[in-house]
C-alpha cells in the first residue's frame, strides 16, 4: 500500500471553483479559513462546552471494547458531558469517543456560531454533526453508510486522515452488506491481505479550523493526535447510483447484516471475511492492473 501527501490544499474557495475543482470531480480537497470568522473559531473550547451544556447526557463509545460483527453500533455507556470532556482532555490515550452526535440539537446556539459554510450549502445544511474524541484514538476504516458527501471541519485538536477511493472497494477487503472493513493500514498485513499491496491512499494533518472534503463512498480512516473535536455537515450524493447504493444500506444491507449477526454471530463473521478474501482474490487474478499471483 503507498501513502500519498497529494490532497489539494486551497484558503477559503469560492463555492463555484469547489464545484467545479472537487464536488463534480469528486476530488478530496483541504480548505482551510472556513471557520475563521464564525463565532465558533474562538468560543468552541472544552472549557465552553462543559459551562454552556455540560449536564447533558451524551451516547458514549469505547474502543476498548471488542464489538460484534457489523456496521450497526450502539453507544457503549452514557455519561455526562462535561465528565466525558475531561476524560478527552487530558494529554493520554483513552478509547472513549462521540460520534454522529447532533449537539446543535441540544443547543440551537451552536448552529448559529458556525452554520455550514456557503460552499456546502443544500438540501441537509442544517444538521451538523459533532465528533469528540481523545488523544491517540481511531476511527476504524470505513466509508459512510449514507454515502453522503462530507465537509469535516476540525475545531479542536489536530487529526489525522487517511482517505482511499472507491475503486480500492474489494481490494480493502470491504465485508459484504457492511461498509467498513478489517484490515489495519498502520500495519499492513499483506500476507493476510495481499490487495492492499495495490492501494494507493491520501494522508494529511488536519489542524484546528481545517476542513478536510470527503467525497461519496470515500474510506477514511482518522486517528485524534489530540483530544478534540470536529464537526461535519453532509450533502446528498451527485449521482443515481450513489443514491440506490445509499438507500440498499439503509433498508435492506444493514438490517440483514444486524438480523444475521444476531442469528449467527461467529459463522456470519466467518463467511462474510471469506467472501471479502475470494472477492479480492478474483480482482487480483483477472485484472492486469495488480499482476500477483496467488
Amino acid at each position: 500500500m503507498r501513502i500519498n501527501s497529494d490532497i489539494d490544499v486551497v484558503h477559503n474557495i469560492s463555492k463555484e471553483d469547489f464545484n467545479k475543482y472537487y464536488l463534480s470531480t469528486q476530488k478530496p480537497v483541504l480548505i482551510k479559513g472556513l471557520i475563521e470568522n464564525k463565532p465558533a473559531g474562538s468560543l468552541w473550547s472544552f472549557d465552553y462546552f462543559k459551562k454552556t451544556m455540560g449536564d447533558l447526557e451524551v451516547d458514549i463509545y469505547d474502543n476498548g471494547l471488542k464489538k460484534d460483527g457489523s456496521a450497526f453500533t450502539s453507544a457503549d455507556m452514557k455519561m455526562r458531558f462535561e465528565d466525558f470532556l475531561n476524560v478527552i482532555d487530558k494529554d493520554e490515550h483513552t478509547g472513549l469517543r462521540m460520534f454522529l452526535f447532533n449537539l446543535f440539537k441540544h443547543n440551537p446556539e451552536l448552529k448559529k456560531e458556525f452554520p455550514c459554510p456557503d460552499i456546502f450549502k443544500g438540501m441537509l445544511d442544517h444538521v451538523g454533526f459533532t465528533f469528540f474524541a481523545g488523544k491517540d484514538t481511531t476511527v476504524r476504516i470505513h466509508y459512510d453508510i449514507d454515502m453522503s458527501n462530507v465537509l469535516h471541519t476540525q475545531v479542536l485538536g489536530r487529526k489525522r486522515v487517511v482517505l482511499i477511493a472507491p475503486e480500492y472497494n474489494e481490494l480493502v477487503y470491504r465485508l459484504p452488506l457492511n461498509t467498513y472493513s478489517l484490515v489495519d493500514l498502520d500495519n499492513p498485513d499483506y500476507n493476510r491481505y495481499p490487495g492492499l499491496r495495490y492501494v494507493i491512499a491520501s494522508e494529511c494533518i488536519l489542524e484546528p479550523g481545517d476542513s478536510i472534503f470527503i467525497p461519496s463512498g470515500y474510506w477514511h480512516l482518522m486517528t485524534y493526535l489530540d483530544g478534540g473535536c470536529s464537526v461535519a455537515y453532509r450533502k446528498i450524493a451527485q449521482t443515481n447510483k450513489m443514491i440506490a447504493h445509499a438507500l440498499l444500506n439503509l433498508i435492506i444491507y444493514l438490517p440483514v447484516d444486524k438480523l444475521l449477526v444476531n442469528l449467527f454471530p461467529k459463522g456470519w463473521q466467518a463467511l462474510k471475511e471469506r467472501i471479502a478474501d475470494k472477492r479480492a482474490g478474483e480482482i487480483l487474478m483477472n485484472s492486469k492492473k495488480y499482476p500477483l499471483h496467488i
